[in-house]
Order: C-alpha cells, then sequence, then structure tokens
C-alpha cells in the first residue's frame, strides 16, 4: 500500500463563502472536456466541487442555446461552479445573475485561458495585463449574485509580468472568497513546468485569501506533495483528471493512508464503457462519434497495448462499432498496468 505525504491529514472539507464543501480538491473547468458526460463520470468518484466548461458572457447575455447547454447538468454533480469568460465589466454582474438563477453553487472568472482567439479580446488570461479590470469584472459579479465569487488565473502574462500577488489583492478588495493559480504564465501555455514555488510566494502573501493551486498534477503523489509543500489551501485537478475521473479520490486516499483505488485494465475498460454510454445518452450519434475519439484517446493513452485500439476508434463511424471494438480487445495482456 502506498503511505501518506504526511502524517498531517492535507485533504479536508474547507468553506468558500456559504458553500461548504467536503473537501478541499476541485475539478477544473476544461474548455472541450468538462461536459455533461465527463462530469457525471466524475460524479462516481468525487463528493467535491467540479466545474463546466467556461462559458462566454456575451453569448450567455444573447442567451445562445449552445452556450446553454454547456451549463446543463443533473443534481448528482452537486456541488458544481459556473466560470465565466469575458473582458467587458458591464455584461459581469448580469451574466454573473443568469448563473445563480440556473441554480449554480458558484461562479468563477476565466482570467487563465491561453488560447488566442480568447485572449485576442482581452479575455482569459488577456486580463491579466489589466488587474484593475479584473477587480472591476468581480466587484461587478459579487454585488449581482449571492453565490461565492472566485477566479483562476496565472503566474502572469509572461516572465516580465508575474503579477499574481497583485492581481489576488485586489480580487480579495473586490470580494472574492477565493483564487486559484496555474503555475505558468499566458506565454508558457503548457510548456515546461508549473512554478509551485510561485504559488507558494502567492500563498504567504494571500492574508486571509482562499488560494488553489493549480498545475502538473498527473498522481495522487504529486498532488499531495505539492499541496504540501506550497502551503495552499486546496488543489484543482486539471489535465490529471483527463481519462482518469478516480484521481481526486485517490488523492484523499493516498491522504488517509488507505489503499488506492487500482488503476488496471478492467477499471479502465469499464469506466470508458461507463463513459461512452453517458455521452450516447447526451449527444446524437454523430457528435457522440466524434466525443469517443477524443475521450478514448484520453482512457488509453498510457496503455501500453493501445495504440492500434486507438487508431481503430478513431475510425470508427458509430457507437455500436466503438463498443464491439472495445469489447473485443485483449485488455488482459497487460494485467499490471497502474496509472494515477
Amino acid at each position: 500500500m502506498k503511505q501518506p505525504i504526511s502524517t498531517k491529514r492535507l485533504i479536508k472539507p474547507i468553506t468558500l463563502g456559504k458553500l461548504k464543501l467536503k473537501n478541499n480538491i476541485i475539478y477544473s473547468p476544461l474548455a472541450g472536456c468538462s461536459d455533461y458526460p465527463f462530469r457525471k463520470m466524475v460524479a462516481h468518484f468525487h463528493d467535491g466541487l467540479s466545474f463546466c466548461e467556461m462559458v462566454k458572457m456575451d453569448a450567455l447575455l444573447r442567451y445562445d442555446k449552445n452556450t446553454f447547454s454547456m451549463l446543463d447538468y443533473d443534481p448528482s454533480m452537486r456541488p458544481l461552479g459556473a466560470q465565466l469568460c469575458g473582458s467587458k465589466p458591464e455584461l459581469a454582474g448580469l451574466s454573473a445573475k443568469i448563473i445563480e438563477d440556473l441554480g449554480f453553487d458558484l461562479v468563477d472568472l476565466n482570467c487563465g485561458c491561453p488560447v488566442d482567439k480568447v485572449t485576442k479580446d482581452g479575455s482569459g488570461s488577456g486580463l491579466l495585463k489589466y488587474p484593475e479590470k479584473i477587480a472591476d469584472i468581480i466587484a461587478k459579479m459579487v454585488a449581482s449574485t449571492s453565490i461565492p465569487v472566485t477566479l483562476k488565473i496565472r503566474t502572469g502574462w509572461d516572465d516580465t509580468m508575474l503579477n499574481a500577488i497583485e492581481v489576488m489583492k485586489l480580487a480579495k478588495e473586490a470580494g472574492a472568497v477565493a483564487i486559484s493559480i496555474h503555475g505558468r504564465t499566458r506565454e508558457q501555455k503548457y510548456k515546461g513546468f508549473a512554478d509551485w514555488d510561485y504559488i507558494k510566494e502567492c500563498k504567504k502573501q494571500a492574508q486571509g485569501m482562499i488560494v488553489f493551486g493549480n498545475g502538473d498534477l498527473f498522481t495522487p503523489e504529486k498532488a499531495l506533495l505539492e499541496l504540501e509543500s506550497s502551503g495552499t489551501d486546496g488543489i484543482l485537478i486539471s489535465r490529471g483528471g483527463m481519462g482518469a475521473p478516480w484521481m481526486g479520490e485517490n488523492v484523499k486516499r493516498l491522504d488517509r493512508g488507505e489503499p488506492l483505488i487500482e488503476v488496471n485494465s478492467d477499471l479502465i475498460k469499464t469506466t470508458l464503457l461507463q463513459h461512452m454510454e453517458y455521452i450516447a445518452k447526451y449527444q446524437g450519434d454523430r457528435k457522440a462519434v466524434l466525443s469517443m475519439r477524443r475521450v478514448g484517446c484520453w482512457y488509453l493513452k498510457d496503455h501500453p497495448l493501445s495504440k492500434k485500439l486507438r487508431m481503430k476508434l478513431n475510425k470508427a463511424s458509430n457507437l455500436k462499432e466503438m463498443e464491439l471494438l472495445i469489447h473485443s480487445f485483449n485488455w488482459n495482456e497487460s494485467p499490471d498496468l497502474i496509472m494515477a
């Protein structure tokens, strides 16, 4: 049995404003990933906060059908947060109110997305260039809702503008109850390594602000190590949860010194098929096939014998064919497979 990194319990309940959470592990908003089927799958293993994909404020206020569909949920997913993306303070309050009226437990402001099509209008991590605007947006969100308001940022725009500490302090003054910090700059995107030393410094200067750390948490051991060494109040699981919805549960078990969920071929097969079932129920067949090509790669990326199966799934034309391929694959050839 793997031993916990510390005898001190690191995974514990936490309160964000009026929202009481059973633990301090959060599943991040992931554009193109944390959709309804993904969140249904996470709910099998996780009893803490998780997020929908980010939605754009202007699309929300236009009552765009596709945008609202990204916010679909059922009670099994609670507690559940929504994340707003936008750079116009005048849209922030009403957007946050819509999120509250839809029944979400928390609303977050995205100040971390590094994608060019998002940052070109100053949204996402583009907001890091304008800390005062972030504070203005947060203040309007806080004034318009009764649910907790949080934000997710990066360490800065680039190495010459590491301003997460400044943003954190302004956001706290504006009424945000917590901040999540990804340990990379916008310029890095997902290259290099997350700077957990900088996250640690942010926590030291938080002045009572709740800080969650994020970046490169792909194993339970790594998650607990960074949580302990940084002194943050909690962690966000992002890419480490793709194809591994059990990740958060294994972090909790490791912290308690309990046996982890054994990640073997049987678990991967069973979970992949369950995920496919959720996709099939939620999406039309054509869209579901495209989703399964993406999701299948998540679950199979570390399986030493799965290259042929991934290739066949990518060529399959319907879900029935995909299901047959998964069932007929010789999963037991690698019984010792261990993942996060």
